[in-house]
C-alpha cells in the first residue's frame, strides 16, 4: 500500500476541499491518506476572528467559489476568535496510533466547517474522536493529561524544520510536495509517478 501525507491545520478550509480532490484521485487505488499536524497559529500567536475583514474576503473570493466547484458544503464558522487546534492535533496522534487519522481528521474538519462546532472544546473533541471509533475515556485522558503534547511539539518541529512546510494543506506524494489545493490532473500525475 502506498501513502499520501497531508500536512494540515483543522482551521484551514482548503484542507477539507483538497481532501475531496485527493479522494477522487485515489479512487480504486491501493493508497491511503495519512494526516500530519501543522499549526498555523500556535500559542501565543492570535487566532483569526471571522468579524474582521480578512476571513470574509478570503471566503467570498476563494473558499466559497472553490467549494461550489467541488460540490463540498462549507461555511465560515462564526466562533470568534477561531479555536486553537493544538488539542485537536494532539488527538490526531492518538488517531494515528489506531489507524484512524484520516477518519478523525475528516470528522474534525466537517465538525468545524459544516456544523460550526468549537473544535477547541475538549467535550466536542472527545465526541468527535468517539464518532470515529476511538475510546472516549482514552481521548479525554489524553487531552487532560497532555499525554501527546511532547509528540505534538515534535510533529510541529518535523513539519517546520525537516519538511520546510510553511502553509496548509501541503500534500506529499512520493518525492513531490504540493502546496495549496492542486488540480485533479496534478494529483493524478503525481500518483501515477508514485505507483511507477
Amino acid at each position: 500500500m502506498a501513502f499520501i501525507t497531508v500536512y494540515s491545520d483543522y482551521v484551514c478550509p482548503y484542507c477539507l476541499l483538497a481532501e475531496r480532490l485527493l479522494s477522487d484521485a485515489i479512487k480504486g487505488r491501493d493508497i491511503r491518506i495519512t494526516w500530519r499536524a501543522f499549526e498555523l497559529r500556535p500559542d501565543p500567536v492570535p487566532t483569526l476572528r471571522p468579524e474582521d475583514p480578512y476571513l470574509p474576503k478570503i471566503w467570498r473570493d476563494s473558499v466559497y467559489p472553490l467549494a461550489e466547484k467541488l460540490g463540498v458544503p462549507i461555511q465560515l464558522p462564526s466562533i470568534s476568535p477561531q479555536p486553537r487546534t493544538n488539542k485537536a492535533l494532539e488527538l490526531l496522534l492518538m488517531a494515528q496510533d489506531h489507524g484512524l487519522d484520516h477518519a478523525y481528521s475528516m470528522r474534525v474538519l466537517r465538525a468545524f466547517f459544516q456544523e460550526g462546532r468549537d473544535i477547541g472544546n475538549h467535550d466536542v473533541l472527545v465526541e468527535l474522536a468517539t464518532d470515529v471509533g476511538m475510546d472516549p475515556n482514552e481521548a479525554r485522558h489524553a487531552l487532560n493529561s497532555g499525554l501527546y503534547s511532547e509528540r505534538h511539539q515534535e510533529a510541529l518541529r518535523h513539519a517546520r524544520e525537516d519538511m520546510a512546510i510553511s502553509s496548509v494543506p501541503t500534500i506529499v506524494i512520493g518525492e513531490q510536495v504540493l502546496s495549496g489545493v492542486p488540480s485533479l490532473d496534478t494529483l493524478k500525475q503525481a500518483i501515477e509517478q508514485l505507483e511507477a
